[in-house]
């Protein structure tokens, strides 16, 4: 191994290979381009490697066209000089970001982190990064939140739900980009779509409740549109059976154990006699399953609680909560493979796919 300068005054080390000799910076120090705002540019990779710019482009870029030895050595300049590739500027020439943005409505929701991580495992794989934004329950905030998105020139997006602004829905048109909705059914998606039907959801929980000998309803639900489309359809349900739901309480969105505890309390404070409490998650029905144990009852005995979403707690409770199985984690990974597949394809104008994933009603011990 030996030093030596270069043409530009640099201390370098050279050390032999298989195929010759590779030279990588000892020390970071190297002349910026004019243009320069105090950070590396891919210009001063180059000059620093000894290779042409276009070499550390495909290095970034597309390592796959360029040797791997090459590619270790670029690398290599690459970290000896802490350069961090813009990756927007590039993609403006080439129109590709390599970013997916993921609309959602919370994290702290155990499904939908589910449906994220597979989702971003996904886009990983295949080279691409994931941006995240939080609508909050809320359609006005989702509109925000695709419009500042949008300018930042994302190859595809990912949407939680079905329903938005109308606004939301011509710009993400208008866009001609990759959209996978998710999380829900609709006749006309704007792009791509992977969920299921919360209106049959609403039934089969009906259906199942009646068969194991329930007549009496009352339900905690959340406020959001899927929770309220699950409700609806099961007071349909109810109501084609003679029966009708005796009272709901409505939480907020982000449903804890102490919402369903204290919505269970003002359900059975109200004396209707209930013999089955319906809930929008699991997590209300744990906190119920709380609230109906501190007063001696009996679950499912005196009063039988249903949840939905299958949490991983739901199976190790005692009772174990009954509950309904979305499998969040394969709608991630649908939609990532739609995305890529649309975005790989360069099909902006393809026909709209749709892919229902179902729901599985899981029989445990609370109801």
């Amino acid at each position: 191994m030996s030093s030596r300068k270069n043409a530009a005054g640099q201390s370098r080390t050279s050390r032999k290979t298989g195929g010759g000799r590779l030279s990588t910076p000892e020390a970071p120090p190297v002349k910026r381009s004019s243009r320069a705002t105090g950070s590396i540019t891919l210009d001063d990779v180059a000059r620093a490697a000894g290779v042409a710019p276009s070499t550390v482009s495909r290095v970034v870029n597309k390592p796959g066209l360029v040797s791997p030895k090459t590619t270790a050595h670029v690398q290599a300049v690459i970290d000896a000089l802490g350069y961090v590739p813009n990756l927007l500027a590039g993609g403006l020439a080439s129109r590709k970001t390599r970013l997916i943005a993921a609309v959602v409505p919370t994290v702290s929701n155990v499904m939908f982190a589910q449906m994220v991580q597979s989702l971003g495992d996904t886009l990983s794989h295949a080279g691409y990064e994931m941006l995240l934004g939080l609508s909050g329950y809320d359609k006005q905030r989702e509109q925000h939140v695709v419009d500042a998105i949008l300018s930042r020139r994302p190859d595809g997006i990912f949407l939680t739900g079905a329903q938005h602004t109308p606004h939301t829905i011509r710009r993400l048109r208008e866009a001609r980009i990759p959209v996978v909705e998710t999380w829900d059914l609709r006749d006309d998606p704007i792009d791509m779509l992977v969920g299921f039907s919360h209106e049959q959801a609403g039934q089969a929980i009906a259906d199942y409740l009646l068969s194991r000998g329930y007549r009496k309803f009352g339900a905690i639900s959340g406020n959001d549109i899927r929770a309220q489309t699950r409700l609806q359809s099961l007071e349909l349900r109810l109501r084609e059976n003679g029966l009708s739901l005796l009272d709901t309480q409505t939480s907020l969105p982000g449903s804890t154990l102490a919402m369903g505890r204290t919505h269970l309390a003002s359900l059975l404070d109200a004396a209707h006699g209930l013999d089955a409490v319906v809930c929008s998650s699991d997590s209300l029905a744990y906190g119920a399953i709380i609230e109906a144990q501190s007063r001696g009852l009996r679950v499912p005995q005196d009063i039988a609680v249903m949840g939905f979403g299958d949490y991983e707690f739901a199976s190790l409770h005692t009772p174990s909560i009954s509950t309904v199985h979305i499998d969040g984690p394969s709608m991630g990974r649908l939609a990532g493979d739609f995305l890529l597949q649309r975005i790989h394809a360069n099909e902006s104008g393809a026909s709209s796919q749709v892919t229902d994933i179902g729901f599985q009603i899981i029989s445990r011990q609370s109801a």
